[in-house]
């Protein structure tokens, strides 16, 4: 995230989703309300992440998403506002999701009695870029391990073109995984279901994020590193507004190849942990729903039904 200010709006906006949470107990009309007001809120917080995503990340796909981000979260407001309760579920998946993420982006490193706690950041990161490297490794590629420029410890690979040209590659926290993980991890948490089937779902879902990251950041050094990807130099410079042709290796394998391919490989998971946790069908019912303006039965049109404790199984559309 660019900075204290968007840190501080991230943890209003989840903590306002959280309040929604907890008044549904007590009073559905203040719940609502409450939560709508999270949801335009979030909206807020997405149109200042615009100008980063497209800027100065220069990811086309996360830009393109942020901007889509806005309107959908005003009218999910909107929409729980004027009372279709199910979006309940999505709000409580946000707060889940934000609960998840927040604390490794913006928990700093703590020093107490001369003793560093390190932020919980530079432990996921340092194991990625651990396990990064030791892939690498058995691909034949041996880098030079550098303290990383953001980071702030050796999390960084540098890399020696034949001419001499030293290319840096920093494992960060958005090559963690931890972003996916922790959307599929407020879905499964915000249904209502049985913790068995639940757990199932996660055992499904985090080491397949986890396993097929590696093989991205893995994939990306490699290609990067040996500038393997040199096709449609100034295309692609001029695509990215960039005049460094060393970065053509990333631009092809990060923001285009890892970014496309991501997104199938989240729909192909999805569908299978739907499979396991059919409860979830009601999230992406809505998001159809805003989407298209159109009600959707995703039950029917999958052939899936929620099962009961007894074996048998439930039609019940919604349960909040």
């Amino acid at each position: 995230m660019p900075g204290p200010l968007s840190d501080a709006l991230a943890w209003a906006v989840i903590l306002l989703f959280g309040a929604g949470v907890l008044l549904d107990r007590y009073d559905e009309r203040v719940a609502r309300v409450t939560t709508a007001g999270a949801w335009v809120l979030f909206a807020l917080f997405w149109l200042q992440l615009i100008p980063h995503f497209i800027f100065e990340h220069k990811s086309y796909i996360e830009g393109f998403l942020t901007i889509v981000a806005v309107p959908a979260s005003v009218y999910a407001g909107w929409l729980l506002y004027r009372g279709r309760e199910t979006l309940l579920v999505l709000s409580r998946a946000v707060a889940v999701m934000g609960l998840i993420y927040l604390p490794f982006e913006t928990i700093p490193a703590i020093v107490i009695g001369g003793l560093t706690i390190p932020a919980p950041r530079q432990f996921l990161i340092q194991a990625v870029a651990d396990q990064t490297g030791f892939l690498m490794g058995l691909f034949g590629y041996h880098p030079e391990v550098v303290m990383g420029t953001e980071s702030g410890y050796p999390s960084a690979f540098l890399f020696q073109t034949p001419e001499g040209h030293r290319l840096h590659f920093e494992i960060v926290l958005a090559c963690t995984g931890l972003g996916s993980i922790a959307i599929f991890a407020g879905l499964i948490g915000a249904v209502k279901a049985p913790l068995e089937r639940k757990l199932r779902a996660l055992a499904i879902a985090v080491p397949v994020i986890y396993a097929l990251n590696l093989a991205r950041t893995t994939f990306i050094g490699i290609t990067f590193g040996n500038q393997s990807l040199q096709f449609f130099v100034d295309e692609v410079l001029f695509m990215f507004g960039s005049s460094d042709p060393y970065m053509v290796s990333w631009f092809i394998s990060d923001r285009i190849i890892s970014q496309v391919l991501a997104v199938f490989v989240l729909v192909g998971l999805t569908y299978v942990v739907v499979r396991e946790l059919p409860e979830l069908l009601t999230v992406i019912e809505d998001v159809l729903y805003m989407a298209t303006k159109k009600e959707y039965d995703l039950q029917d049109a999958l052939d899936l039904r929620v099962p009961r404790a007894d074996g048998g199984e439930r039609v019940e559309r919604f349960e909040r």
